[in-house]
């Protein structure tokens, strides 16, 4: 009887450890297009800075940021932030940059087949009560168990205990974008967070530039998914104070959409 208990438990062991094996090979295959971590890293680091010449800025207060990359089913594929410690970027971002990232995949269409695409900051004004989306914020919620999971100083590195997890979330203010390769099909997306909203949607549009992965095939906004700064628009966002139109105009200007990583986008 000894044997037979011990022969089941461990095939039973064996299979669990398959299952579990499979589980996470399957979550992985769907990050494989999508950049590493240390790309990621590199290009919000140099997304936040100011162009050498100071034409470009955010349009915030020029914080360090965290950045999430998804795949087309909100698998985290890589987490980063550009400060050394994760009290040097806000420590709630890194949280709100998984969801903008897992919105603008989750509310995203393959531009493949001409495909909407739309940032989370697309979705402001329509979820405000009252409007055609309210309620939407609520939907798909964050799994704390993942969000919160593992040891802290593992956050914003390469094995950050989000990666291979699906978060969910739906975050509805700037800083969600989805991703596009050179023939338009749509490969997962990005959040970034830590600074006003307004800033980190100008910072995401230069990290998908740096990316080269920003060939948008058609959105609600002008360009694209750009933000739109018209309350009156069923998919315009509120501005954040200061000159954030210009530094939206400056950025747009500098990293057009549809023809991948774009000289002067992101300082040198």
């Amino acid at each position: 009887m000894n044997k037979l208990v011990t022969a089941v438990s461990i095939a039973l062991s064996t299979s669990l450890l398959m299952s579990a094996q499979a589980t996470s090979a399957d979550e992985y295959s769907a990050c494989q297009n999508l950049p590493s971590h240390a790309t990621l890293e590199e290009v919000l680091k140099h997304s936040i800075a100011p162009t050498t010449d100071g034409t470009i800025v955010n349009g915030g207060f020029e914080l360090n940021m965290w950045a999430t990359l998804v795949a087309n089913d909100g698998t985290v594929c890589a987490i980063a932030k550009s400060g050394v410690h994760i009290n040097d970027q806000w420590l709630g971002s890194r949280v709100i940059s998984a969801q903008k990232a897992n919105t603008a995949a989750a509310f995203s269409l393959n531009g493949a087949v001409g495909g909407l695409a739309l940032s989370t900051a697309n979705l402001f004004t329509a979820v405000q009560p009252g409007n055609s989306l309210f309620g939407l914020q609520l939907s798909n919620p964050v799994d704390p168990s993942i969000a919160y999971k593992g040891n802290s100083k593992k956050f914003g590195n390469k094995n950050d205990p989000m990666v291979g997890k699906r978060i969910g979330g739906v975050n509805v203010f700037g800083g969600g974008l989805a991703l596009y390769n050179e023939t338009g099909e749509m490969i997962g997306a990005v959040g970034v967070s830590g600074d006003s909203s307004c800033a980190d949607h100008n910072i995401a549009w230069r990290v998908r530039d740096g990316l080269g992965l920003d060939y948008v095939a058609a959105g609600v906004g002008t360009p694209g998914d750009n933000i739109i700064f018209d309350a009156g628009n069923g998919f315009g966002h509120a501005e954040c104070g200061g000159s954030v139109q210009a530094a939206n105009d400056a950025v747009i200007a500098v990293c057009p959409i549809g023809d991948g990583a774009s000289a002067g986008c992101i300082a040198p």
